[in-house]
């Protein structure tokens, strides 16, 4: 197995740590806001007994994603995770970083496509002015619980979530999912980069059978208390 000291660049959440909290036999990971399948692909290589389930609504980053090509245990969905089921409107994002290199000019020839959101953007575009939000598309949504029940998911180890500041509208959606959930990983802020974007207490609060396993600059582990580890 190739080891790296984060699962993702920009998140503080080791390799070792996941494992020593989810256990190397989890068998129903779902990944939501998947990007281009790096850490997708990285899941089911960590975890081998486990089928990854993997919800990306940017249909440029969907698209790198299916360009990796199958995976027998991965399964991709063009899809956002949200309060609703049907239609809405995804702020896609835009834009290059400053000093991109060719490889990064290359990656993102149709622009930076990991930063869109169900909920307009806020102190993002003063804390990374670079990052445009100049095209709304429509994207379908599906509400967590919905999902489950249309494929019979029973019970989830591990929730890999996100979803730029729409963590409300997921949690809204999966209120049956989460209790039923090991472990949710999620990013947060209190700056309201997107607006209506919870703070951590507001996540915490509206999550009363989870506990902050860790807590990291941008991100945190929640632990289901109501569920054997």
């Amino acid at each position: 197995m190739r080891s790296r000291p984060q699962l993702q660049q920009g998140k503080a959440l080791t390799v070792d740590e996941v494992l020593a909290w989810v256990g190397p036999e989890a068998r129903t990971i779902v990944e939501i806001g998947a990007h281009d399948g790096s850490d997708t692909f990285f899941l089911a290589e960590l975890f081998p007994q486990a089928t990854i389930y993997a919800f990306e609504p940017d249909p440029r980053a969907i698209a790198k994603l299916a360009a990796r090509g199958p995976h027998p245990r991965i399964k991709a969905f063009a899809t956002a995770i949200g309060a609703f089921d049907g239609e809405a409107e995804f702020y896609a994002s835009g834009g290059l970083m400053p000093g991109a290199t060719p490889a990064q000019e290359k990656r993102y020839r149709d622009g930076w496509d990991k930063s869109g959101s169900l909920r307009a953007p806020k102190n993002h575009l003063v804390t990374d002015p670079w990052v445009t939000f100049d095209q709304r598309i429509k994207v379908m949504v599906r509400r967590l619980d919905t999902w489950m029940n249309l494929h019979g998911i029973a019970r989830i180890d591990f929730i890999w979530a996100d979803v730029q500041g729409a963590e409300a509208d997921m949690i809204a959606g999966a209120q049956n999912a989460l209790a039923v959930t090991r472990y949710l990983y999620t990013e947060y802020s209190d700056d309201e980069l997107y607006e209506g974007q919870p703070t951590l207490d507001q996540i915490c609060a509206s999550l009363p059978s989870f506990v902050v396993q860790k807590r990291y600059s941008s991100d945190v582990m929640l632990r289901n208390t109501a569920l054997a580890p």
